[in-house]
């Protein structure tokens, strides 16, 4: 192993040996899925380019990834993935902002321990909860959502 190979190892610098680096997703209509990505959440586009014989879109949101084919989804349904979990600071904002928007949320915030959450179904029916960690939480969760 050269000395780069080495130094590619370990992301982050660290040395857990796994780590769940992006989620993968299909977009009938990429420009649409970056537009939202990028108006909601703060996302930007890392990387676009071809990628095993089609056009890839690697986005970053916050510490996490996100990446796009762009190709239709080719069943329109979940399969395994339930939703994708945000964890935003400002909720109460956010959702008033996508109310405000048009965006359609079918049900209020739903609060919980200090924090609270609320689900929206993303382009390409990918199901979405938004969420913020309340104070109120166990500590190891706090610690698991970041907060030490």
């Amino acid at each position: 192993m050269t000395p780069a190979d080495t130094k590619l190892r370990f992301p982050y610098g660290r040395t857990d040996r796994y780590h769940l680096q992006h989620i993968h997703l299909f977009s009938q209509d990429i420009a649409h899925s970056i537009d939202f990505y990028t108006r909601w959440f703060d996302a930007e586009v890392a990387w676009d380019g071809d990628y095993g014989g089609s056009r890839n879109v690697f986005m970053r949101i916050g510490i996490g990834a996100l990446h796009f084919y762009d190709q239709a989804p080719r069943e329109l349904r979940r399969n395994a993935i339930h939703h994708l979990g945000m964890q935003v600071v400002g909720l109460q904002d956010l959702y008033d902002r996508m109310k405000a928007a048009g965006v359609h949320l079918p049900n209020p915030i739903r609060h919980s321990k200090g924090g609270g959450y609320f689900m929206l179904e993303a382009p390409d029916q990918v199901l979405i909860e938004a969420f913020e960690p309340g104070s109120e939480r166990d500590p190891n969760v706090l610690a698991y959502y970041g907060y030490r």
